[in-house]
């Protein structure tokens, strides 16, 4: 772990940072909005203002952030602190100043950090507002840096404004020279209501130099139509005999006659047996217009300038609340992560503003369209004349998002999917809208890249298991729940054994052996999928092995891979190694891929799979025929064979047209020197269909269920095998 470096004006900066008079036993209220709006403005769970002691740091304000080490030599601010710009860490696991931080190898599991430095009116580096995550982020765009140091700059004339307030309770005569080098307006008069000091922010404020304005009256700063107000407060001033508490709003006037509304803080103080007072002004009108900004940030996109999340939620709570009737339509963006990684954050800011500008033209008067997170939008309609005509809607927006876009002189296609929630209720159903709205996106997804869903109550029921197994599936993992059945794949031309197919099995203990389909999609769409896909690789190897030894070397393993397999690591390397540790060939094992995995994460499968298949692994294409880019993948993936999907094969004895697709893939597969084998054999009639074709290798409950290892034979044939065919 690498110290934060020294700072030269070590000694001046800490006696800077104690004239704010704060020591993380008592946070900043005036803070609080401006953490939560960092924190939402660059999509992060936590974000803090963090103060940096002499060997300790401490917050004056934050917000998602539990307890943590403190010490200022792990504190990622103490590092940003030494920097000229705002210091960002993508990934602090790979950063060779925070790989071995305790922050980041101890409970706090830090991995994400931005950090704009706070400065004191001399330049003086006092700490710095920071967003942290738990994850890492590779794209922080310069959009977030710029507001982020915006946000700074607000935070820093807070603490400005905190430091004048510790002076001037203090009722001591350095006031004035705090005054003095303030970028704060501050004019100090005596009890005869003569200026005595004026400081260069007062010069700016009010258009008078100090030579114009020290011995003055006070009432040379106010409008004659506010005299009696101003009177009265600078009587209340005269005549306290403590340090004047609160602020008071009036409006003041310029040297050039131009008025505008300003609060004012006062303190009296004994210098040399003279009474002097000080006035603190503040510009309210640079005050509003930041309470503008900070709604804005509070309430909009920055990126794309839509509604965030927030403000969606409140406009349908509005409409629910009226009684209307209202239709919220979820769309995300397919594949935007690929288009990101590969064509750059800039491309994909650009994207997402564009997809925000068509979102907006097509969704029509009186709607409200939001980004509410990554390549997430969502649009409110309000009164829809029926379901169809939201669905309708629905259509015309995905297709206004399918159209070309030109971003940064490079033409980018983008296809996006969609879930509709149509309701009437009081406010407590808003979030029941909007979660209904997100479970018919999930099921679009599933479906395929830009389907439409409508939200059907059985939609609930499904995410109900999903969590519920999701549950249990960790339970699962860690007693060895999980079973590997296997199936037989047959040599169609003499009944032999060519290999098997290893299948997840779940033994519950109380619902028993739960097939894939009971769990599969809570599994793969969880956090556990690329741990349990790397287990049932290696089991399956482990299996061969055994079975290689008894019925010759022949014998090929069939594994099914997920999508989380590719993206948790060097899938090809962990290939590698797990045959190398069984001792298998890589002609043993053949790994199935499926359409979904292939057009959702292009490139970052097909590097891999090329890997593998120069290996010698071979690499089977699941389910074809039922996908609408089977052929191109064939011209682009390194296949060695494709699997005839069950729902031609049932028809193969007596449908004419299910015989003719599958007459057509055989040819395509030997054209293209590919192995075949069908799936869901479940009569003879297909059996002797399939033999005649030409069809090399099947499998299906004709032959064998699929079964648990100590009842697979491999010496034998499954009973049900027609070998007298």
């Amino acid at each position: 772990m690498k110290c934060p470096p020294p700072i030269a004006n070590e000694p001046e900066r800490l006696r800077a940072l104690a004239d704010y008079g704060l020591d993380g036993s008592q946070p900043l209220d005036s803070l609080d909005p401006i953490v939560k709006i960092a924190a939402r403005m660059c999509n992060m769970p936590a974000a803090a203002v963090n103060m940096i002691g002499d060997d300790r740091v401490f917050f004056a304000a934050s917000e998602g952030i539990g307890e943590v080490d403190m010490r200022r030599d792990v504190s990622f601010c103490a590092h940003a602190i030494t920097q000229g710009e705002t210091m960002v860490v993508p990934d602090a696991t790979m950063d060779e100043r925070f790989h071995d931080n305790p922050l980041v190898t101890g409970d706090a599991h830090l991995r994400f950090y931005a950090g704009a430095t706070l400065r004191s009116p001399a330049g003086l580096a006092l700490g710095a507002l920071c967003v942290i995550d738990t994850v890492p982020h590779a794209g922080f765009s310069e959009e977030q840096r710029r507001s982020l140091e915006e946000l700074a700059q607000i935070v820093s004339e807070k603490l400005e404004l905190r430091r004048l307030e510790v002076a001037r309770q203090s009722g001591q005569p350095q006031f004035e020279a705090i005054a003095a080098h303030s970028p704060t307006p501050i004019v100090c008069f005596d009890d005869r209501q003569r200026i005595t000091a004026w400081n260069d922010a007062a010069c700016l404020l009010f258009g008078y130099s100090a030579a114009e304005a020290v011995g003055r009256p006070l009432d040379l700063l106010f409008p004659e139509g506010h005299s009696e107000r101003y009177r009265a407060t600078v009587a209340r001033m005269v005549a306290a005999e403590a340090p004047v508490s609160g602020a008071e709003q009036l409006v003041c006037r310029r040297k050039n006659a131009t008025q505008f509304p300003a609060e004012l803080a006062a303190s009296r103080w004994r210098d040399k047996g003279r009474v002097l007072f000080g006035v603190i002004f503040q510009d309210l009108t640079e005050r509003r217009r930041q309470e503008r900004e900070l709604d804005r940030l509070a309430s909009f996109d920055i990126l794309t300038g839509l509604a965030n999340r927030g403000r969606f939620h409140h406009a349908v709570e509005e409409a629910l609340a009226a009684g209307r009737a209202a239709a919220v339509l979820m769309i995300d963006l397919d594949g935007f992560k690929d288009i990101n990684d590969t064509l750059g954050h800039v491309v994909g800011d650009g994207i997402l503003r564009e997809v925000g500008r068509r979102l907006a033209a097509a969704a029509g008067p009186g709607a409200s369209v939001a980004r509410i997170g990554g390549d997430e939008f969502a649009i409110l309609q309000r009164d829809p004349s029926e379901p169809e005509a939201v669905r309708r809607a629905a259509d015309r927006m995905l297709a206004a998002i399918a159209r070309p876009m030109d971003i940064d002189g490079q033409e980018v296609r983008v296809g996006a999917s969609c879930g509709i929630a149509v309701g009437r209720a009081q406010p407590p159903a808003v979030q029941n809208l909007v979660a209904d709205a997100d479970l018919a996106l999930f099921q679009a997804k599933q479906r395929g890249c830009g389907c439409v869903v409508v939200f059907v109550p059985g939609l609930r029921t499904e995410a109900a298991a999903r969590r519920l197994y999701g549950a249990e599936l960790h339970r699962a993992v860690e007693r060895l729940e999980l079973r590997l059945h296997y199936q037989p794949q047959i040599r169609l031309g003499d009944g032999t054994l060519a290999g098997a197919e290893a299948l997840i099995r779940w033994q519950h203990p109380e619902r028993g052996l739960l097939p894939p389909a009971a769990f599969l999609p809570a599994l793969e769409g969880g956090p556990l999928a690329a741990t349990v896909g790397r287990w049932v690789l290696d089991e399956a190897c482990r299996q061969a092995a055994i079975w290689r030894r008894s019925c010759g070397p022949g014998f090929r393993m069939g594994v099914n891979l997920c999508e989380a397999q590719f993206r948790a690591g060097d899938l090809a390397a962990v290939v590698a190694e797990t045959l190398e540790r069984h001792g298998l060939p890589p002609e043993a094992l053949e790994l199935e891929i499926t359409e979904n995995i292939v057009l959702d994460h292009d490139d970052a499968v097909l590097e891999p799979l090329l890997r593998l298949r120069a290996l010698g692994v071979g690499i089977a294409f699941d389910d074809f025929g039922t996908g609408y880019a089977s052929l191109s993948l064939l011209k682009r993936y390194p296949l060695s064979r494709i699997k005839i999907d069950r729902s031609f094969v049932t028809g193969t004895s007596d449908s004419p047209k299910d015989a003719s697709v599958v007459r057509a893939i055989l040819d395509l597969a030997r054209s293209f020197g590919l192995g075949a084998i069908a799936e869901g054999i479940e009569t003879e009639a297909q059996y002797r269909a399939l033999r005649q074709m030409g069809c090399e290798e099947g499998q299906g409950y004709l032959f064998s269920k699929p079964l648990p290892p100590a009842l697979f034979d491999v010496q034998g044939s499954p009973s049900a095998l027609p070998l007298h065919h």
